[in-house]
């Protein structure tokens, strides 16, 4: 199993975040996987992306050239993560901020309102993590079960506080699609 996927969106989404965790999850899982975010100068409202690949066996080149998956956090990512996607990819669109459909025939498309799930939850900026459940279920490259003891090794003491809103954003990703 390989899933190579890529994340984009406007910083400050968390799309650096969902890469990262992405990834934790995965070596957690024993997979071997990379990464390689990308973000503008920016600290808040530029572009940022992140490529990741999860694998179970040696990955041969670290780049995305053609992904598997992409999530799109917001419209300006659209275009670039249609040219992305491989022919019969999947694409994951956060229909809160993104309201058009792709332009191009032959994807999987799947909407879903992250950023509506995290504001329910109590915290826009967890809308990554919606985005990050509803991935996980739809490619299957990741297990979440025990995603609240991947968190819990992730964050940062000061941060361990806001493990339990962003296992409720994942679970409830996963139950939105």
């Amino acid at each position: 199993m390989t899933e190579k996927s890529f994340f984009a969106g406007f910083g400050g989404q968390g799309i650096v975040s969902l890469g990262q965790i992405w990834v934790y999850c995965g070596m957690e899982q024993g997979k071997n996987v990379t990464f390689f975010p990308f973000y503008g100068a920016e600290k808040r409202g530029g572009i940022a992306r992140a490529s990741v690949i999860i694998s179970s066996g040696e990955i041969a080149s670290p780049l995305v050239t053609r992904a598997d998956s992409v999530v799109v956090m917001n419209s300006d990512s659209l275009p670039l993560c249609e040219e992305t996607v491989r022919d019969g990819g999947l694409m994951l669109i956060n229909a809160s901020l993104v309201k058009e459909a792709p332009r191009r025939a032959g994807l999987r498309v799947v909407m879903v309102d992250a950023q509506g799930i995290a504001e329910r939850i109590g915290d826009r900026r967890i809308a990554n993590m919606a985005a990050l459940g509803a991935l996980a279920r739809l490619t299957g490259a990741l297990d979440v079960t025990g995603i609240e003891g991947i968190l819990t090794k992730f964050f940062s003491p000061d941060k361990l506080k806001f493990v339990d809103m962003n296992v409720e954003a994942i679970r409830a990703g996963w139950d939105a699609v």
